[in-house]
């Protein structure tokens, strides 16, 4: 163990950082959190790949929908990053926006479907990804709210 883990540990065990919270349990990284951490990284970087490649090769036959799949690849970074470091606050409001741009935009490609020519993450509530996108806030709003 390095010179700096061994300082940033205490009597009682690791340290928060480490992914136990101060009441002995996982923090929202650890445990069965780490999948949620994984499944957001694989995500952001999918969503953020083919945002990218879109944007460039595409952007003015959809801009709306590219946009929003590069929006939705950021939030998707953010919660990776966010649950993977114990920060709760952040990752309620980062699950609720991703959960809210779910329903959103789900509803309204569904209703206005001119309205994207082309599919986001988000469209059709996520069929083009299995429906994991609507699911997994749902998900990471339940581990969070486990995680107290």
């Amino acid at each position: 163990m390095s010179e700096r883990a061994q300082e940033g540990r205490t009597a009682e065990g690791p340290t928060a950082g480490e992914g136990r919270t101060a009441g002995g349990g996982h923090g929202t990284g650890g445990g069965p959190g780490r999948v949620l951490v994984a499944v957001y990284g694989v995500f952001a970087l999918a969503a953020g790949a083919r945002a990218a490649v879109q944007i460039a090769r595409q952007f003015d036959e959809a801009p709306l929908a590219y946009t929003l799949s590069a929006f939705a690849a950021a939030v998707y970074l953010l919660l990776a990053v966010a649950l993977g470091r114990g920060m709760r606050r952040l990752a309620l409001v980062a699950c609720g926006i991703e959960l809210a741009g779910v329903l959103i935009v789900g509803t309204l490609s569904l209703v206005d479907p001119e309205a994207f020519p082309k599919a986001t993450v988000w469209s059709g509530f996520g069929s083009g990804y299995v429906f994991i996108p609507l699911v997994l806030p749902v998900l990471g709003l339940y581990w969070l709210s486990r995680r107290r």
